[in-house]
């Protein structure tokens, strides 16, 4: 029975459950790989293991120690004044537009490039995306194109340092504060990232951090973390990813409910007039956006291995970027020179023309006869159905975000737990897709 146990576990793959393409890329088409998409981007070890097992023997199972160290000690890692601990960054990033006081008939800018989470919250409250294109060699925001978006209706920015490359934050910055605008950095690919020396989430108003499994650091596969240096935000933060729950006043004294009469002058006892308030933010209300305990002490475990890991990542990628010089039609990752570029994602671009061939067809030969796994990121926001659907935004909004997504890009294989093998294969692959596609 264990024997028959294990090959249903052989079988079973991230896309078939409910997870999907959050989960894993096995495809079980009979495809035999040599390096394949890991859904795991971080690396456990013993650490992790005794973390889980003292925070299980805890009283407290949910927002206790564990958590106010994590967010402690994420903030000096990040060199922020405040970090809140949350159940992963889509919420993180929800919190941030309630913070913000984005409502129905707002506009947000954003990038087209990005997972559906940093639109998502976006529309949750009503609010429209409006879509700045991508810089071709970044495949970040190009802040040049973020101006002539602006209008009487815009209310924030909405940045995603994608693939662990930061975008331009000056300029972006600058054009904020021109207009008197928010801006939210998408951290969820930039776990020790910099720009101009200042790591990410530290730049904008609020910074928001995934720990997916994928990401350069995890806490038990979902969570996420918000970053601020503003005492005013902090204070709605910290209600918002808690059910708008608050202390009762403390100017306030008397109180009387249903006849019941309080004087917190002449009683101190600890449930006088009850443990908790709650209120409302401008009439926005908050949610339970909380992180477990034993999430915290596997995140305080990675965030004391992020630097080797993430150095781990760079190397891999600058050893790619030095094995696929020269290969005409191929384009290896550019580094900013303002930037610490983290390597969350390896993103390879083929130039059809100089290649010969499409990208479609190099990827075929490079997973189907090489082995070689590569996944696409990110399908233009605004070409999924619900937001065709509710804004008809026009075809070719932004054209490099669409050629990007549609003609250039492939994601190769990328963590700190790849050999120099893997590596190897990954280039030699490359080049024989190349060879074998060139027309």
């Amino acid at each position: 029975m264990a024997e028959e146990k294990g090959k249903e576990e052989l079988l079973f793959t991230g896309s078939d459950t409910e997870g999907g393409i959050t989960s894993g890329y096995h495809m079980n088409d009979g495809v035999k790989l040599k390096v394949e998409y890991s859904f795991f981007g971080s690396i456990y070890d013993g650490e992790e293991e005794k973390a889980v097992l003292a925070a299980m023997k805890q009283e407290s199972q949910t927002m206790g120690p564990q958590v106010q160290l994590f967010q402690d000690e994420f903030a000096k890692v990040f060199e922020v004044k405040h970090a809140f601990a949350v159940s992963n960054c889509t919420t993180a990033m929800h919190v941030a537009t309630q913070t913000f006081g984005i409502k129905k008939g707002d506009e947000v800018i954003t990038t087209p490039n990005t997972f559906i989470a940093t639109s998502l919250v976006i529309l949750k409250e009503e609010a429209k995306p409006i879509f700045a294109d991508i810089d071709p060699k970044t495949f970040n925001i190009d802040p040049k194109q973020i101006e002539n978006k602006i209008t009487d209706k815009t209310k924030a920015i909405y940045v995603v340092h994608y693939g662990g490359q930061m975008c331009d934050m000056d300029p972006i910055m600058a054009i904020a504060k021109k207009h008197n605008l928010y801006v939210m950095e998408d951290c969820a690919h930039a776990h020790g990232a910099k720009y101009k020396g200042r790591p990410a989430g530290s730049i904008g108003d609020i910074g928001c951090f995934s720990f997916h499994s994928l990401k350069n650091m995890t806490t038990l596969g979902e969570g996420g973390m918000i970053t601020t240096n503003s005492d005013e935000l902090a204070d709605k933060i910290k209600r918002f990813r808690n059910i708008s729950i608050t202390h009762w006043d403390p100017k306030q004294t008397h109180f009387e409910f249903s006849g019941y009469k309080m004087d917190k002058t002449d009683v101190k006892d600890y449930w006088i007039p009850s443990h908790f308030d709650v209120i409302d933010d401008d009439g926005k209300w908050g949610n339970n956006y909380r992180m477990t305990e034993a999430q915290a002490a596997v995140g305080r475990a990675q965030l004391r291995k992020l630097a080797m890991m993430v150095e781990k990542r760079k190397n891999n990628g600058n050893y790619i970027n030095e094995g696929l010089k020269g290969i005409k039609g191929i384009t290896p990752v550019y580094e900013s020179p303002d930037c610490y570029h983290c390597y969350h994602l390896y993103t390879l671009c083929i130039e059809e023309e100089e290649l010969g061939a499409s990208r479609d067809e190099f990827l075929r030969v490079l997973y189907r006869e090489e082995g070689i796994q590569g996944i696409l990121h990110y399908q233009p926001t605004y070409h999924f159905t619900g937001l065709k659907r509710k804004y008809n935004y026009p075809d070719k909004l932004c054209p490099n975000a669409e050629k990007f997504f549609y003609k250039r890009e492939i994601n190769l294989p990328m963590n700190p737990r790849l050999t120099k093998n893997d590596l190897d294969m990954m280039i030699q692959g490359i080049k024989n897709a190349a060879k074998k596609v060139r027309k």
